[in-house]
């Protein structure tokens, strides 16, 4: 519709006063000496908006983020705003030919092999393979050995009760094999990866030889698509709603998400500026030689890193590394949150300690983590358990108002699938490609921090805040098993199978 602009008299202002006369339209010339105080008039009001106008404009070059009163509720919105839903929400109920468990007369058992989030998606996984494999799940023993060197068992971590009986409809768990069974011979078998359907259908053969199967690894064992709708509504099931985690850490964690909230909104940044993670990509920009050397070494004892010789400056340029504390700082301002926003920092220990941190913590001084949150009485039970602590992490990121990871790892992309099923809550994933260039023109003195980054940035993640999307297939190019590999991980984003639309587009199920 094209707007006109109208210029009758019923549009004036004045419309509710009758016009005078037409002999008292037309105002004679005032005297002369009148026109000068006009004149005098009209050039100091010019001087005085000049200096005004001069002064907003030094206003927003020494703060880039000043925006007018009128439009503060604007950029709140932007900053802490979810994407617009589109009517989309959870769906995880089984559809009408799903069928309730039979037999179960035979028994997997399961080494849930890395870190927190790796087992989580992994034991959800294994919940799915139990039904399709028509198998009693024994409770998984989880990863002793990792990097983390953690001795936590299921039950320190999850609430195990209430993980068999949600699932009570779907599979049947129990926590140990029957003592019959103990001593029983056992068929090893290594799952392949990215499987489907088919691939278990004819795994289920061996149990003509076998009562017992073991998996030694439950991390990536089933394919992102092509499943059937029931058993990816099974994985949601299991893992948004049976993988609850244990009392103490759910009491903790919520305690630290009220007292975050208490000071206002906040954002979970996931750093993920942490050894193990540098060592493994390869990552040493912006750290000393003594520091890179210290990470090569570890990368060449670490045996199942497969990848021992990395150039850092390529896998900068191709986005693959960690965004710097630094970087994440010039990044959050750019996109316009003020120094006085609240940060949780949901991540281990950084590497380099304070050294790197203070780039951050100069333009966001309210930086926290669980350890400044949270007293060492309640933090005690908790002491040398990674996992556990971890879990209190991912509870104060999943109830963010906002989530950043600097690094697209198994944590950022578990946060950031939870967050998609509970309603598309606000997720910003940096572009550490493209960001990598703005910060090197910065670096080179041709970019300043200011209006024009910030325009740059926003631009920029526009569309990368979490708003409902279907998932990512595999990259153009790829072939084969490696074309699995690129796809986008079901747990990163369940859309279409457990998020569906209301109405008349939401199908039938």
């Amino acid at each position: 519709m094209v707007h006109t602009t109208r210029t009758s008299a019923s549009s004036s202002s004045s419309s509710s006063h009758p016009l005078p006369p037409p002999h008292r339209r037309f105002r004679t010339l005032p005297p002369p000496s009148s026109i000068s105080c006009y004149v005098l008039l009209v050039l100091f009001f010019s001087a005085s908006l000049f200096l005004f106008s001069h002064n907003k404009i030094a206003e927003v070059d020494q703060n880039p983020f000043f925006l007018p009163r009128k439009h503060a509720s604007v950029l709140e919105e932007q900053l802490w705003g979810s994407p617009y839903g589109y009517g989309y929400h959870a769906c995880v109920k089984p559809t009408s030919k799903y069928s309730a468990p039979q037999g179960w007369d035979h028994y997997l058992t399961v080494r849930s092999n890395g870190g927190l989030n790796q087992m989580r998606t992994g034991i959800a996984d294994m919940v799915a393979v139990a039904r399709l494999l028509n198998a009693t799940l024994v409770i998984p023993q989880l990863d002793k050995r990792s990097f983390w060197q953690d001795s936590s068992t299921f039950a320190d971590i999850f609430d195990e009760p209430h993980f068999i009986k949600t699932l009570q409809g779907d599979v049947r768990i129990v926590r140990e094999l029957p003592k019959e069974l103990e001593s029983a011979p056992r068929g090893r078998k290594h799952f392949t990866s990215w499987s489907g359907a088919s691939y278990y259908e004819e795994t289920a053969r061996l149990w003509k030889d076998y009562q017992i199967i073991h998996v030694p690894k439950s991390d990536s064992r089933l394919a992102n698509n092509d499943l059937p709708l029931d058993i990816q509504r099974l994985r949601c099931r299991a893992l948004y709603q049976a993988l609850r985690f244990s009392a103490p850490i759910e009491t903790l964690g919520k305690k630290l998400v009220e007292r975050l909230r208490s000071r206002g909104r906040y954002i979970a940044l996931h750093l993920r500026y942490e050894k193990d993670m540098l060592s493994f990509t390869g990552c040493t920009y912006g750290l000393s030689d003594l520091e890179a050397e210290e990470l090569r070494v570890m990368r060449e004892n670490t045996n199942h890193w497969k990848l021992k010789h990395i150039n850092s400056a390529e896998q900068r340029n191709e986005g693959n590394c960690p965004l710097t504390p630094k970087e994440v700082g010039i990044f959050l301002r750019a996109l316009g949150y003020p120094p006085s926003t609240w940060i949780y920092i949901a991540a281990g220990e950084i590497y380099g300690g304070d050294t790197y941190i203070s780039h951050l913590r100069s333009r966001f001084p309210n930086l926290v983590t669980k350890e400044k949150l949270a007293t060492k009485e309640e933090l005690e039970e908790f002491i040398g358990h990674a996992s556990q602590t971890a879990a209190l992490d991912y509870i104060i990121s999943v109830e963010s108002d906002a989530f950043v990871p600097s690094y697209t790892g198994n944590m950022a992309r578990a946060v950031e699938g939870h967050r998609r099923f509970l309603g598309h809550r606000k997720t910003i994933s940096p572009d550490r490609k493209g960001l990598v260039e703005l910060f090197d023109l910065i670096e080179r003195g041709e970019l300043e921090e200011g209006p024009k980054l910030s325009s740059h940035v926003t631009e920029m993640h526009q569309f990368r805040q979490g708003a409902p999307r279907k998932r990512y297939g595999s990259l153009p190019g790829s072939k084969g098993r490696d074309r699995l590999r690129t796809e986008e991980s079901f747990y990163e984003n369940p859309l279409p199978e457990c998020i569906c639309l209301t109405g008349k587009n939401s199908g039938k199920h």
